[in-house]
């Protein structure tokens, strides 16, 4: 049986880093901090900050797990916004432009990549709308990732079910994610672990890394104190 073949059937499996990536998806101004788009058209953004400090911890973790960390940055400029796109925003009354290059809002919140992180810029809700995702992950050898950051109903869950139509496991980590209304954030979760894939909160990942790896088990124990 080919490595590809192989179920990943526990959570230790999915997690491991021989072919594990962790996804950070959109965790910017715009959706995350006050005076941001999230903010100025009345989203709960208090309740998306509060999931800042866990996601910030994880992403450590899972560096020094040896997991493969991915920004996803979300870049709206005019040129990229489709027809439709167009149509929805006039629709549901958000005119408001965000994620512009080069702009404070399209920045990345507290959370930001290191140098030799990739980052993947996308022009939609899923991050698999940009082909390099793919093949990022398909060079690096990822089987299975964990998806993290803002929102939860949309552009995590988007990049969830599409990672999982193109046949990667994919694992959802709920505290580490948040959306623009709370019962919104909710109701994904229960969805997404109905027809995608497991629901887990960090400590569950963390854990999964510190069994498989004594060596780092010490550092990624203090990191959560």
């Amino acid at each position: 049986m080919a490595d590809s073949d192989e179920l990943l059937s526990t959570l230790a499996q999915k997690v491991s880093p021989a072919h594990a990536a962790l996804l950070v998806i959109d965790v910017q101004n715009d959706f995350v901090a006050n005076g941001g788009f999230f903010d100025r058209v009345g989203a709960d953004v208090k309740a998306i900050q509060r999931v800042i400090a866990p996601l910030a911890r994880f992403v450590d973790c899972a560096r020094e797990a040896g997991v493969l960390v991915v920004f996803i940055q979300a870049i709206y400029d005019a040129q990229y916004l489709s027809a439709p796109m167009r149509e929805r925003d006039l629709r549901v009354g958000r005119r408001m432009p965000r994620c512009l290059t080069g702009s404070w809002g399209a920045d990345f919140h507290v959370i930001a990549p290191r140098s030799n992180e990739p980052v993947v810029i996308k022009h939609r809700y899923s991050a698999f709308t940009n082909p390099e995702l793919d093949d990022l992950l398909k060079r690096r050898g990822i089987r299975s990732l964990l998806l993290a950051g803002v929102a939860t109903d949309t552009c995590v869950e988007s990049t969830g079910r599409d990672a999982y139509f193109i046949d990667y496991y994919v694992t959802l980590v709920a505290d580490c994610c948040a959306g623009a209304i709370e019962r919104d954030h909710r109701v994904a979760l229960e969805r997404f672990e109905r027809d995608y894939g497991v629901v887990v909160n960090s400590a569950d990942v963390i854990e999964a890394w510190q069994c498989s790896d004594t060596s780092v088990r010490r550092p990624l124990a203090a990191r959560m104190g």
